[in-house]
């Protein structure tokens, strides 16, 4: 058995074709999905980048490994402590190991890695290759051939695990100008209309219609040709839309092209393959756009493809954390899944085609808000302790089912209170069941604590007077009333600095 995992950035679960999207954004991954298992509604439990793939690395989810956001105490692992043994437990339990110890050679072509300063994503595996440009971020024309390298000198073999990363579509929305744009004659999906459009055009936050690349449009430079500088029409809409479409088209020719690969060396029949990603992508829904800076449905909520053979194929509908899918990918090749992880494998199920759905989810997102989900059947509960300078509401509700891109809010809603009480309780619940387990305190606390998320320390005083400037002034008095700490423009020079330095080394990458 061989096993391919293409891990691709912030892939939005309602953007592939076989999900029922109206553009034929993903033609290899939809070939895989008619010949396997697609999870229907798989979740990251954290997110972003770094969360997430932490959970997927270590099979537990951030209140339990510590890292919830991008910077700051919560963005590093916590150690084994006193207990750690000759070789620690984060190696001996995260996923890579156990299907080494499951006998496969395992290797992982990314720069995520290094990006994050997330050596831990590594643990397990026996190779690791950084093809990176700059801060990372590499088109999939830059990965590909380091992948179908890798497959020429060792594709043949039996039993490897490859995990390659490609980081289109996330920002910025660079695929090549001479690519073209396959989608110029498809509409934008029905839900986002113009009142949608209008609606959010006097929001505030960062990746907001007026800002979409960050607090000001000109933050990381000019866009690149595929990123409008703002959504002031439908137009200026459908060319985000498009920039983040052709990524993800981009990266599916390279799924292509890696099965391809399999295909000439004569062990596609014999490879397991998985399609995943570390989170989805928001366009509009809560104000944002082209970011991913909620514990919510487009944020959250990740495509899991499993061709796996001697599988028949078939949809599971049931609720799942991305880290039931790493479970399941070790007990199917043979490893043990440890007894510490929150993930728990669907191989049974597969096994006699039943769906072990669970009744709810709780997601986390730490890196531009702090805020926690409660995904349950039909409903999404919203709980923001920092909203990122969005002025959202303390709790929003949802109803997913009828409305999965949260354009109505239920909280306030009498005839949803019975709903939104139990959800409050389902969270206090759950919170209190992770910290009993690791006995640490909650690291989304200590994010808010240390003074809010990390990718909006520093900006609030700058972006208040660019409020006021574009006619917001109602906004910034809001917020300036909100979070009057992080209105002191002298309280995160340093940090300022560093995000200074930062763009520069990742525009410096994009331009190569």
């Amino acid at each position: 058995m061989r096993i391919l995992y293409v891990d691709i950035d912030t892939l939005r679960a309602d953007h592939l074709g076989c999900a029922g999207y109206h553009r034929d954004t993903t033609p290899n991954i939809d070939a895989l999905a008619a010949e396997g298992v697609r999870f229907e509604q798989v979740y990251a439990s954290d997110v972003p980048c770094l969360p997430s793939r932490t959970a997927l690395a270590t099979g537990e989810f951030g209140t339990r490994n510590g890292v919830v956001t991008h910077g700051g105490v919560a963005a590093d692992l916590r150690p084994d402590g006193a207990r750690r043994p000759f070789m620690s437990g984060r190696m001996t339990r995260s996923w890579a190991w156990r299907l080494y110890q499951a006998g496969y050679h395992t290797a992982s072509i990314s720069s995520f890695p290094f990006r994050h300063s997330a050596a831990w994503w590594n643990h397990g595996f026996m190779e690791a290759l950084n093809l990176m440009r700059g801060m990372g971020a590499e088109r999939a024309d830059q990965v590909l051939p380091g992948a179908l390298d890798w497959l020429d000198r060792r594709g043949a073999d039996d039993r490897w695990f490859l995990h390659v990363h490609l980081w289109d579509p996330h920002t910025p929305y660079n695929t090549p100008d001479d690519y073209g744009n396959p989608f110029a004659s498809d509409p934008i999906p029905e839900w986002h209309t113009e009142a949608v459009r209008a609606r959010n055009w006097d929001l505030p936050g960062p990746h907001s219609a007026r800002e979409p690349w960050g607090f000001r449009p000109d933050e990381w430079g000019p866009p690149p040709s595929r990123q409008p500088w703002d959504a002031a029409d439908l137009d200026a809409v459908k060319g985000i839309f498009d920039g983040y479409d052709v990524g993800v088209r981009y990266a599916d020719d390279a799924v292509g092209a890696l099965v391809d690969r399999l295909a000439s060396l004569g062990v596609l029949e014999e490879t397991a393959i998985l399609i995943g990603s570390d989170h989805g992508e928001s366009f509009g829904e809560l104000g944002v756009y082209a970011d991913h800076q909620t514990a919510d449905e487009p944020v959250a909520h990740v495509p899991a493809v499993l061709r796996w053979p001697g599988l028949e194929p078939r949809v599971q509908p049931g609720l799942h954390y991305h880290l039931d899918v790493a479970a399941t990918v070790v007990e199917l090749a043979g490893g043990t899944v440890p007894d510490s992880w929150d993930g728990t494998s669907l191989a049974p199920a597969l096994r006699d085609g039943a769906d072990a759905g669970r009744d709810h989810l709780v997601l986390t997102q730490g890196a531009w808000t702090c805020q926690r989900g409660v995904r349950t059947g039909d409903h999404l509960y919203l709980r923001t302790w920092h909203d990122g300078y969005h002025a959202w509401p303390d709790e929003m509700l949802f109803d997913v089912a009828a409305d999965p891109h949260q354009t109505v809010d239920l909280a306030e809603d009498p005839a949803h209170a019975d709903t939104l009480v139990a959800a409050r309780s389902t969270l206090a619940d759950w919170t209190d069941d992770q910290l009993a387990r690791s006995g640490l305190a909650d690291p989304l606390a200590t994010v808010v604590g240390e003074g809010g998320p990390y990718h909006t320390r520093g900006h609030l005083p700058a972006y208040l007077d660019r409020l006021r400037a574009t006619g917001r002034g109602h906004w910034a008095d809001a917020l300036a009333a909100r979070h009057p700490s992080e209105a002191d423009p002298d309280r995160w020079a340093e940090h300022r600095a560093g995000h200074r330095d930062l763009l520069a080394a990742l525009m410096a990458g994009h331009a190569r």
